[in-house]
């Protein structure tokens, strides 16, 4: 029995009401995600190599600033700037980043109801063996339809599971920041290691240039002494012994120098075959490390703020695998206009419209709720561990390079002593062989000693601007004042 237009109207509005609260339900929805909390740690007093210093809490937007000014380097500093623009490891980064924040709109947008739009023109021949043929006596009908409308479809999250998923693909997306800048701190720290290590081989080509030098003058001389009579053979033999190792060494060092330039040239995303960089002083010095920045120390540590970022997006996904043991409700409307014939298409008898809102009820999935449920709770059970495991790494790390600056200053202080004395022993055997009190093994044995032990200091002097360079990266970006307050 078809309906009076009043009683049409009537049943629209009841169902339009029950649309609407079904809406102002979604006000007041639930959320069945656990309430996060971030996970404990294991906190310590104080850093035992540095006295006063004081571990702090993960927060990685804390700006870190241009840390490798501190070292007094112009040339890095160009460099590090360099890397900023064109390394594709730092790009790639960039966009795994802006990937993670697409994905996490993409996520919030199943929030808000969607509204499509359709229209078609169809010329349709209908069976006449087809359930409702009879009723047309059994013929075949031809006939146009032309439809155009809107639709509307939206999820009801009464229990949360849309708003957890978004908060776990944010979640994400802060830890895909928290990626980004791991990869920056670590290239740029790569980029100071291996330009520390280049100035150190140019110092050492020029340690080695001035002692190849000096051999070859010592070895012309003992010649010299030889073709008179006053040398033996064996002198000449270890004199030019002393300046062929020499240049052995200098040829190790140039190679060495050449790849690090190469590898300088790839972090800064240039060509190796055009790069170049010019020889020049190790003149850099490690910052002073300042004890007075108590719990400012691991803020800046992106790792640590992105294992915090896992767990709480795991917490989430815990409250999206809970809502799958509720109801899904949904509302969906239409409305538009249709006719079988063009020139009626738009008139008012061919509008049409529906609005109702829907339900659904999983009864018997045979545990995969359950088990879904049991892996969230796991995975957010793995995400915490990770979590300490990652700050317990990051204690060690800032406390293994404050011992190395410490020591590596204390070694270094005692290597210089040792080179010098080295150097005063091989004067004075070149003093004694020239009076022939002593013979060549004696000066090939302190001059040996003495180029060792100059080279033994600059290695600590390297050691102790890497191991500088160490302490920035585990600090998440620096410690010195400048560092904190970013550029």
């Amino acid at each position: 029995m078809s309906q009076s237009p009043e009683a049409s109207m009537l049943a629209g509005r009841r169902i339009g009401a029950a649309s609407t609260a079904c809406a102002a339900a979604l006000l007041g929805a639930c959320s069945l995600a656990p309430r996060y909390e971030q996970p404990p740690t294991q906190p310590v007093d104080h850093f035992a190599e540095a006295g006063t210093w004081m571990p702090a809490q993960p927060g990685d937007r804390t700006a870190r600033g241009k840390w490798w000014e501190a070292f007094g380097e112009p040339t890095l500093d160009e460099l590090e700037q360099r890397l900023s623009q064109s390394n594709p490891d730092l790009q790639a980064a960039v966009a795994r980043f802006t990937e993670a924040r697409a994905v996490a709109l993409r996520a919030r947008s199943g929030l808000f109801p969607s509204i499509d739009a359709h229209a078609s023109a169809v010329r349709e021949r209908s069976s006449g063996n087809a359930p409702l043929g009879a009723l047309l006596g059994g013929k075949p009908s031809t006939y146009n339809d032309f439809v155009a409308g809107l639709g509307l479809a939206w999820e009801i999250d009464l229990f949360g599971r849309l708003r957890n998923t978004a908060a776990a693909a944010n979640a994400e997306a802060e830890a895909s920041a928290a990626d980004l800048s791991a990869v920056e701190l670590a290239l740029r720290a790569e980029l100071a290691t291996d330009y520390f290590s280049l100035r150190g081989d140019d110092a050492t080509t020029q340690l080695l240039e001035s002692a190849v030098k000096d051999y070859d003058r010592a070895y012309e001389v003992t010649r010299n002494r030889y073709d008179e009579g006053i040398a033996a053979a064996t002198d000449v033999d270890q004199a030019d012994t002393l300046r062929q190792n020499a240049r052995a060494q200098l040829a190790a060092v140039q190679l060495e120098r050449a790849q690090l330039a190469h590898a300088v040239a790839t972090l800064i995303g240039e060509p190796a075959s055009r790069f170049s960089i010019a020889a020049g002083p190790l003149a850099g010095s490690p910052p002073p490390v300042d004890p007075g920045l108590p719990s400012t120390l691991l803020q800046r540590r992106p790792d640590v703020a992105r294992a915090e970022r896992e767990v709480a997006a795991a917490n989430a996904q815990i409250g999206v695998a809970r809502a799958a043991w509720f109801p899904v409700f949904s509302l969906s409307g239409a409305a538009g206009y249709e006719s079988t014939l063009a020139s009626t298409w738009l008139a008012a008898p061919s509008r049409f419209w529906s609005v109702g809102p829907e339900g659904t009820l999983p009864l018997l999935d045979a545990g995969a709720r359950l088990a879904g449920t049991r892996q969230a709770r796991a995975a957010y059970e793995e995400a915490v561990a990770n979590y300490r495991k990652t700050t317990l790494v990051a204690y060690q790390e800032v406390e293994d390079s404050l011992a190395s600056l410490h020591r590596l200053a204390e070694e270094r202080r005692a290597d210089e002593a040792a080179a010098a004395s080295a150097q005063r022993s091989a004067n004075h055997a070149d003093e004694r062989y020239t009076a022939g009190v002593a013979d060549y093994l004696e000066v090939s044995t302190t001059h040996t000693a003495a180029l060792n032990a100059e080279r033994d200091a600059l290695t600590a002097r390297i050691a102790q601007l890497a191991a500088a360079v160490a302490l920035v990266r585990a600090t998440g970006g620096g410690w010195a004042s400048d560092a904190g307050r970013g550029s």
